[in-house]
């Protein structure tokens, strides 16, 4: 197959002409420079953008501004988001709030791709993912200026559009034009990513609140030195990536066929930009941190290292906040929840009962359908069976599209080729221990593959990618019905399709959000991934992946995943396990001394060794311990929130918008 043409930005005609606005730019900082600019080794700034804004919840009220600006000192580009102070700022959020989203001094051989969101509605916005894998949170332009972005970073470092995807582009991409259409995949090597101060890129803030104010007036929040990055590029001698292998991608990222002959590669190249750990300050510390404090001297890591305790006191809190749990929901009190025509009464209370009990396995099959979403919880019985009537037609005329498909026809319709060769592999390898899926030529499994070809046609952008047949797996075993498993499938991949996006925003944004939930639930734990850099958290990828699919057995997966779909007492409810399972581990992974790779292999050992009660109780109560600071780590549209550019308008009062367009 002919190698896809990768085109430069240059053959962009509204990239060429932007160049323009970048130069502009450029200009209008360097203007405003301050005086005493040669001071800080040379550093020049050549992007500045004020009013580029970070959401960290859905309110408009607490949205944090800042400025954005590109550092160029020497050869190195760096970027940097510092948010405001003072008289501008929001008067709910807390320093801690805008520190923890600050960005400082990210230096651009640091960061794979770009990507521009253009919503209908809206204001247009930024990714940046970084080399490990992870993104720091999107960045509103209020007042455009992405182009101008983009376009001085192309100025000084080689900048791409990716082939894949018109909207990614492809930063310091010299590997093959093949591989570059992997630039979803972002694999990590062990490289930390968060805001806070970094030992390889040091950006004081002025001392002056109203200077960090000023649009043109003093640009610089400090000094960049590139002595210790340097250093810890020389420093680095192994990468953990490269011990991942085949085994990761294929079970747990989007790969493809092509994408597994170029990973050799991409592993030997991964590791020559490494740029070090970075280091919280001693004094940010939450309501729930730690007093003490992981020794940061890396070279002297002891084979077993005192472990300091848990300030939470953890199965104490436990014991408080995280309610016992109860007996599944039964058929005669499910009753009690509808009125005489079906509804559901109260479907608050009904959520919470089922947080705490889940549900008995013969009444799984007319629950789910509204913990899913594809029932209404205020719908009559008389509508459900309406509405299934008319979807039942709705998917036979999608199935009937590809099987339509003559084999003449599947000879020249590669994408359908590929994809139903991959699902006829994956489908034969899913959940064969269980009778219900066993033997061979088993009915079940082929309605595991129509349902799956089907949904590749229902969403042929994202198609099929490898983790959906576990996804589906558990829902055909409780529907049997091969229509209501499809339609309750494409209810559960509306929240949780992100996770297997090319550019696998979905999944940055949760591993994200866990660094985060991890400082500020456990600041040893945090210390610990720090120094032995861990913070791009991987081993968490495949909990996160397919919602614990393979770290429990079938019966409580299932149960599990009926308490994570009540979406009590948080909607991501999932990343606080994760980090429960982390704390329920923090004295062996902290006594150990455990690098990446030990501990993506006892990550991975754990399966089937889980109390799931344990960590569903943990979880609780670090989600009632963590309140709105909790919250506030997750990024809007983390998965299993719906897409942000679906309701972004819904996010913001009328007269709001006004206001800002």
């Amino acid at each position: 197959m002919q190698e896809p043409e990768l085109h430069d930005l240059s053959d962009d005609a509204d990239y060429a002409a932007s160049q323009q606005h970048g130069s502009a730019s450029m200009m209008r900082s360097d203007s405003g420079k301050h005086s005493s600019s040669s001071e800080h080794d040379g550093a020049e700034v050549v992007y500045l953008k004020d009013n580029v804004t970070i959401h960290p919840t859905q309110f408009a009220s607490e949205r944090i501004s800042g400025r954005l600006r590109l550092i160029k000192q020497g050869s190195s580009l760096f970027m940097t988001w510092i948010p405001y102070k003072g008289q501008n700022s929001n008067a709910r959020l807390t320093e801690r709030d805008r520190n923890l989203y600050t960005i400082r001094a990210v230096p651009l051989t640091e960061v794979r791709s770009i990507r521009r969101h253009t919503p209908a509605l809206g204001w247009q916005y930024i990714i940046v993912v970084l080399s490990t894998g992870l993104a720091f949170p999107p960045l509103y332009f209020y007042n455009g200026g992405v182009k101008e972005f983009l376009a001085t970073i192309k100025q000084h470092v080689l900048i791409v559009r990716s082939a894949d995807d018109a909207n990614v582009f492809l930063v310091n991409d010299f590997q093959n034009p093949l591989q570059r259409t992997l630039s979803s995949l972002e694999l990590p090597r062990a490289l930390s990513v968060a805001s806070g101060q970094s030992t390889s890129v040091s950006v004081g803030e002025t001392s002056s609140d109203e200077n960090q104010e000023r649009t043109s007036g003093d640009v610089y929040e400090g000094s960049i030195s590139s002595s210790q990055y340097n250093e810890r590029q020389r420093q680095r001698v192994h990468d953990p990536a490269r011990d991942l292998s085949i085994q990761v991608l294929e079970k747990f990222s989007l790969v493809t066929k092509f994408a597994r002959e170029t990973t050799s590669q991409l592993f030997r190249d991964n590791h020559s930009n490494g740029y070090g750990a970075i280091e919280r300050r001693s004094n940010n510390l939450s309501p729930i941190d730690y007093p003490q404090k992981a020794s940061n001297d890396s070279n002297k890591v002891p084979d077993k290292s005192p472990v300091p305790p848990d300030s939470l006191e953890f199965d104490k809190v436990s014991l408080v906040w995280g309610k016992p749990r109860q007996a599944p929901l039964g058929s005669d009190e499910w009753k009690t929840f509808l009125d005489y025509e079906g509804r559901i009464m109260d479907s608050e209370a009904l959520r919470k009962r089922i947080f705490y009990g889940g549900v008995e396995h013969e009444l799984r099959k007319e629950v789910w359908p509204f913990l899913l979403g594809y029932h209404a919880y205020d719908s009559t019985e008389a509508e459900r069976e309406y509405l299934r009537a008319v979807k039942k037609s709705e998917f036979e005329t999608i199935k009937k599209q590809w099987q339509s498909i003559s084999p003449e026809q599947a000879k020249r319709f590669t994408k359908f080729r590929e994809r139903k060769g991959l699902i006829e592999k994956d489908v034969v390898r899913t959940d064969r221990s269980l009778s219900f899926y066993d033997g061979d030529d088993n009915p079940n499994v082929n309605l595991l593959r129509d349902i799956l070809l089907t949904y590749s046609f229902y969403n042929f952008d994202l198609g099929y990618c490898q983790g959906m047949s576990d996804l589906l797996s558990p829902i055909l075993f409780v529907m049997e019905d091969e229509s209501d498993t499809f339609w309750c499938f494409v209810s559960l991949m509306e929240r949780l399709g992100p996770n297997f996006n090319r550019d696998q925003n979905g999944m940055h944004s949760q591993l994200f959000a866990i660094t985060k939930l991890v400082e500020l639930l456990d600041i040893p734990l945090h210390n610990h991934f720090t120094q032995r850099d861990c913070l791009n958290y991987f081993f968490c990828f495949r909990w996160v992946l397919i919602q614990f699919k393979r770290e429990f057995e079938f019966d409580k997966t299932m149960r599990l995943w009926e308490v994570l779909w009540a979406h009590y007492p948080s909607e991501h409810l999932h990343l606080y396990v994760c980090v429960a399972i982390l704390k329920r581990h923090r004295s062996k992974i902290i006594g150990e001394q455990m690098d990446f790779d030990t501990l993506l292999k006892f990550i991975n050992e754990l399966s089937g060794h889980i109390d799931l009660d344990a960590v569903v109780r943990d979880a609780e109560a670090l989600c009632i311990c963590a309140g709105e600071n909790g919250a506030a780590c997750i990024p809007p549209g983390t998965p299993p929130s719906l897409p942000v550019d679906d309701y972004g308008l819904l996010l913001y009062p009328q007269q709001e918008l006004d206001d800002v367009l």
